[in-house]
């Protein structure tokens, strides 16, 4: 009988943070961390796939899933990396090996370089932010116009209630607008542990809607760019073809990584792990 996994929990900066962890705890150790807006159960094809020959575990993100939301609503990037770091050090992970998407991968590509010889091997699925055009266009706007836009930005999430759907198949026709891609049966299966039920019936996205609120200032691209350089592990940058995220291999940001191989997925757009769960799982069982 195959069984699900168990739902843990630990503290980061006074957040308690919600992992689950698919056993085989004498098997390597390998980290799956989601993108924005997303959840632990994202993973759950792949930790199927993989559990039999690695101790699966997959995080969720501070504000996302079953961990915390922060007090104040706001969310950076190096405090999930911190977050990232704490689950490895209390959990005795390194050295580790990684999967992660889009937001998770950013994260997880700094942890990398901060502690290049705790992780084993890398993949970041469109994982390196915003591409080197979208810099510049963000960095064109006067940084005072950006901290008004993030004022306002914030009074607006502050004042805003978060969405109910009356029914979970229209929190489920949410899911599939958002991702053509998706059958139905990774759309249901998404949206069942990506919501709440609420006290009236209706059914509310488990993320803090502040999410979408990200402040206007991260790190400088070129501290980014030295931890990329700092990471000595294999890595590999998987992009969809069909995705609004730019390949590095095409924009010039693969020259920033010592061990990095870039592959193309085509037909998939950002989610290429639920687009092309085939290939996806082939390659990556091919590169672990």
């Amino acid at each position: 009988m195959i069984t699900g996994p168990t739902s843990q929990r630990f503290i980061s900066q006074r957040l308690r943070l919600h992992y689950v962890d698919w056993g085989n705890a004498h098997k390597p150790p390998l980290l799956m961390v989601h993108g924005g807006r997303d959840h632990c159960r994202s993973w759950d094809w792949a930790a199927q796939e993989l559990r039999d020959d690695w101790h699966v575990i997959a995080l969720d993100h501070r504000g996302h899933g079953d961990s915390d939301w922060t007090s104040d609503g706001n969310y950076q990037a190096m405090d999930m990396v911190y977050d990232v770091a704490q689950l490895i050090h209390q959990l005795d992970l390194a050295p580790v090996t990684i999967v992660a998407h889009s937001m998770g991968g950013n994260v997880c590509t700094r942890y990398a370089g901060v502690y290049p010889d705790k992780v084993r091997k890398l993949v970041a699925i469109e994982g390196l932010g915003p591409s080197p055009q979208v810099q510049a266009e963000q960095e064109a706007v006067p940084y005072t116009d950006r901290v008004r836009k993030w004022f306002d930005d914030k009074r607006a999430a502050a004042a805003r209630l978060p969405r109910r759907y009356p029914t979970i198949e229209e929190a489920l026709a949410r899911m599939k607008a958002e991702n053509t891609y998706l059958t139905d049966e990774q759309a249901r299966h998404l949206t069942i542990h990506g919501i709440n039920r609420n006290e009236d019936g209706t059914f509310t996205w488990k993320f803090d809607p502040h999410l979408n609120v990200w402040p206007p200032n991260d790190l400088p691209q070129r501290n980014v760019e030295e931890m990329w350089n700092a990471i000595t592990c294999p890595t590999l940058l998987l992009y969809g073809a069909n995705s609004w995220a730019s390949n590095p291999a095409k924009d010039g940001r693969i020259k920033h990584f010592r061990t990095a191989e870039v592959i193309e997925f085509e037909n998939a757009g950002h989610w290429l792990h639920h687009d092309q769960f085939d290939r996806f799982i082939a390659t990556l069982k091919e590169f672990l």
